[in-house]
């Protein structure tokens, strides 16, 4: 399900005499950028304002702000997740570097959109099939039918993930045998198979205990050698130890976006500092 935004939230606050920091002009190379971006759900609700923010390649980006502020309606335009739910509609672009295509615009297939940018969610959803024909499934889709070229792929994700020497002797034993944090890094390989040029991760450790989640963190920030990733968090010292840079949202808008040491010690907003010094939220 789509988590709705908090409406009443959002109508009871604005910030029309305070508005949003620009983010800053990057000189790292870009994976993707958001350019005026609106989204509104079905019942018409206004998710996302005019939002505009770089995404750097090979370099992890972090989404922090409230409950109900767009964090995670962010994150789903990526990938086209919005689609799934009839109604609801996106105005700008969310273009993706080099090739400079629209993944929103109508010309973008939802479905390779979702095998170039892998998504994993807040809770563990690995599909009721083998371990194996989970890391798989992507593959599939994308048509890929020789065995041997299913075999590598499989085996690279799960390396991938930190996860190949606890499941390679039990690869056709169901995912469900796994345990949740096994489960989780099962999900990422699953999402890594079919080489996504972006990943993006919804709260990937809020469900887990903090050996899995030192786990899952030490991934990421091993996986961002090689893929961009972007993470939805609510955990603000998770944003401050493995991301390169923060955005900080609130009710819709983007207030900021910089390098992370930035926002965390010296932020430009009056909204961030009030956020991250726990003054709301």
């Amino acid at each position: 399900m789509t988590n709705m935004p908090d409406k009443r939230a959002a109508e009871a606050t604005t910030d029309a005499d305070q508005p949003p920091i620009p983010p800053r002009k990057e000189k790292a190379p870009l994976r993707a950028r958001v350019e005026n971006l609106n989204f509104y759900y079905a019942d018409g609700f206004q998710a996302l304002r005019n939002v505009s923010m770089p995404i750097l390649d090979r370099q992890v980006t972090a989404l922090i702000g409230p409950s109900g502020c767009g964090k995670s309606t962010l994150l789903r335009c990526y990938n086209r997740m919005h689609d799934l739910y009839p109604g609801n509609r996106y105005e700008g672009s969310v273009i993706l570097e080099p090739e400079g295509e629209n993944l929103i615009g109508p010309d973008a297939d939802p479905v390779l959109v979702r095998l170039r940018i892998g998504m994993v969610f807040q809770k563990p959803n690995p599909f009721p099939k083998s371990i194996y024909e989970n890391v798989a499934a992507g593959l599939r889709v994308r048509g890929v039918r020789n065995r041997a070229l299913i075999d590598e792929a499989v085996e690279t994700a799960l390396r991938r993930a930190a996860i190949w020497d606890e499941v390679k002797d039990r690869l056709d034993g169901s995912a469900y045998d796994m345990s949740g944090g096994q489960q989780q890094r099962l999900c990422i390989a699953r999402a890594l198979a079919p080489n996504p040029e972006i990943l993006l991760l919804d709260e990937p450790t809020s469900a887990l205990d903090p050996i899995a989640t030192a786990k899952v963190e030490d991934l990421v920030q091993e996986l961002s050698k090689d893929v961009t990733v972007v993470i939805v968090t609510h955990n603000m010292q998770q944003a401050a130890r493995i991301s390169n840079r923060t955005a900080f949202m609130h009710i819709g808008q983007l207030m900021e976006f910089d390098e992370t040491s930035k926002i965390f010690t010296n932020p430009s907003h009056p909204r961030t500092e009030a956020y991250i010094t726990g003054r709301y939220g």
